[in-house]
């Protein structure tokens, strides 16, 4: 398992470098990643959040053909329709909040063999592709917030933090 970074780490407020070479340190750097999030009970995990900043994210909702990769994503459509739902971050761990976001998305990204490809994609898949993406540009969830529902959370957070050192 990979170490997973948390909020006040540097590397989640980077902008990523695009990836260039496909090889089998990738393949092995994205099944480490699929584990990690696996076992902390994600859906999404973003290579900066395991201290790589690369343009990569791997997403697994639990349905079928939704266990996906994503490298150089770029997201090219958003739907005008948007809808709240709560969101969580493995780097933010057990805080919850509703975010605003397009209910539906359209991303280009390549494969692990660098092949590229286009997905179209609405509901939970959608919400998780923009969540990851945002990593991607060093924006968390918690910046989607207003502003004093974000310092409460924050408070939260810190509360809960320094309890566990």
């Amino acid at each position: 398992m990979l170490d997973i970074y948390t909020l006040g780490d540097e590397i989640l407020r980077e902008k990523t470098e695009k990836i260039k070479v496909f090889d089998s340190a990738l393949a092995i750097f994205v099944d480490a990643m699929f584990e990690t999030m696996g076992e902390s009970d994600g859906i999404g995990l973003a290579a900066p959040q395991v201290g790589v900043s690369k343009q990569l994210f791997v997403v697994d909702t639990r349905r079928p053909n939704e266990r996906l990769v994503f490298i150089n994503p770029e997201i090219v459509e958003t739907s005008f329709e948007q809808g709240l739902y709560e969101e969580g971050c493995l780097s933010i761990p057990n805080m919850y909040s509703d975010i605003m976001r397009p209910l539906e998305v359209t991303v280009q990204a390549q494969d692990l063999s660098g092949k590229s490809f286009t997905l179209h994609a609405s509901g939970i898949l959608a919400r998780v592709i923009q969540h990851e993406n945002d990593h991607l540009n060093g924006v968390l969830f918690i910046d989607r917030m207003e502003e004093e529902a974000r310092e409460k959370l924050l408070v939260a957070y810190k509360k809960r933090h320094k309890r566990r050192k």
